[in-house]
């Protein structure tokens, strides 16, 4: 925007300084406490010790909730990826009657209330029998997770030039093999990076997996429990850990999507 007068630049930027700094500051706290030498949490640390990243490690019930974490995430992105790109290529590429009522639709884990989307989740999988299941905790996630990638790839789908799928078809090419030796290829960033995005929403999701975890039990709903139980200062370390992932993760998402559009020109 380049109109409006000099205040309202000014207060416009100084609300956006100020999310910031509001987003900023219990980063600010949590991170030095998780290297406290401190026996409970006190701010500011008295000193510096890797002694609850010790515990973190060192806990098997951590190590399993890590484990369950981390292939809970990369079955559910994977999935959603897959069911993502599908949906979001026929809602783009296609014309039927409806498109705009499907396009809402797949939308709907996004606007809904978290808690809304879990009692729904409970109720269908607890008909199918897989509430507590390993398999019913990858579906939930897959279906939360969905509306992100199709965000993503609906996006680069759109900007993708429908002109070269058609010289592809002209040439004898099925459209298996133009999306798996054409669209995906040229879409290789916006893909990683729904990946990326389905993947940490599945690591960080606490509110569906209490819903229907059961026996199972992910990192952030360890959390949750410690937290109920104790104050545990182990969980500032953990709360560090998430931290880090996610800023690595956006980083390599906007290296490489910055990467792809300076590619854009040249191969135009």
């Amino acid at each position: 925007m380049t109109g409006g007068s000099p205040w309202s630049r000014r207060a416009l930027a100084a609300v956006g300084v100020f999310g910031l700094v509001f987003l900023t500051v219990p980063l600010l706290i949590v991170v030095p406490m998780s290297f406290s030498s401190a026996r409970a949490l006190t701010f500011p640390p008295p000193g510096f010790s890797l002694r609850w990243y010790a515990a973190f490690f060192g806990d098997p019930r951590w190590m399993d909730a890590m484990w369950t974490s981390a292939a809970l995430a990369s079955l559910s992105s994977i999935a959603a990826l897959v069911l993502g790109s599908l949906a979001a290529y026929g809602l783009r590429r296609g014309s039927f009657a409806g498109r705009d009522w499907a396009e809402g639709n797949f939308m709907a884990p996004l606007i809904v209330p978290t808690i809304i989307a879990a009692i729904a989740l409970y109720l269908g999988l607890a008909k199918v029998g897989l509430l507590g299941s390993f398999i019913g905790l990858v579906v939930a996630h897959t279906v939360l997770n969905v509306p992100l990638v199709m965000m993503v790839m609906g996006v680069a789908i759109r900007e993708f030039d429908l002109r070269i799928e058609q010289v592809a078809w002209s040439l004898g090419a099925s459209w298996s093999y133009t999306v798996a030796k054409v669209v995906l290829p040229n879409l290789a960033p916006s893909v990683f990076a729904a990946w990326i995005f389905a993947f940490i929403g599945s690591f960080d999701e606490v509110i569906v997996t209490s819903f229907i975890a059961g026996r199972y039990e992910t990192v952030p709903k360890r959390m949750f429990n410690e937290l109920v139980l104790e104050v545990n200062p182990t969980i500032t370390a953990v709360a560090t850990l998430l931290i880090g992932l996610t800023v690595l993760a956006l980083a390599a998402v906007t290296v490489i999507l910055g990467r792809a559009g300076k590619l854009r020109p040249t191969l135009a």
